[in-house]
């Protein structure tokens, strides 16, 4: 049975997205990258609620076209090839070696058969529906040094939750890794 992570980027005042849906903050660098890369590639599969899924399928697939960052580049083969699952009541089908599921019970099936970690990138929503039901295993926050004032939160409503601290660390002396277990 693998575990359900939740990795997300966030600013110091809890957002995950700026007041106008701007991702364009965190501060990638080289040793950010390879962690967030090594991430990747140790998951048994990639996990997204639909918005989130449609944003990262509209880039991944072409980041080599669309992008000359050295994270980009490295992390786009990993994405291409890993299995990936979307939670959705609306999405039909998806291409990417992606299954959708149609609801958390379905996602509770395939954490039980799951070959590795089930990572969730991003997806605030997802996040606290899943903390919710207990899904949630682990919580990797990089927090990046940036206030944005408003935005989305890194969690939305989940209610009180207690955790503990696994780990620590701050990536090229910028952002800091805070690593949860429940």
């Amino acid at each position: 049975m693998g575990e359900i992570v939740y990795f997300a980027q966030q600013s110091v005042d809890g957002f995950i997205e700026g007041p106008e849906g701007e991702f364009d903050w965190p501060a990638v660098g080289p040793e950010l990258s390879e962690y967030s890369r090594a991430a990747g590639e140790q998951a048994g599969a990639f996990l997204y609620g639909r918005v989130v899924w449609e944003m990262m399928s509209g880039f991944w697939p072409r980041a080599e076209e669309l992008s000359d960052d050295p994270h980009d580049l490295a992390f786009a083969p990993a994405w291409r090839a890993k299995p990936k699952l979307v939670v959705s009541r609306t999405l039909q089908g998806a291409e990417w070696n992606t299954r959708v599921l149609a609801d958390l019970d379905e996602l509770a099936a395939a954490k039980k058969e799951a070959e590795g970690d089930i990572v969730l990138f991003g997806g605030s929503e997802l996040a606290a529906a899943l903390t919710e039901r207990g899904l949630i295993d682990e919580y990797r926050l990089i927090v990046h040094p940036v206030a944005l004032g408003g935005g989305k939160r890194a969690f939305a409503d989940p209610g009180r939750l207690g955790l503990e601290l696994s780990e620590s660390r701050v990536f090229d002396g910028t952002a800091v890794l805070l690593r949860y277990r429940r």
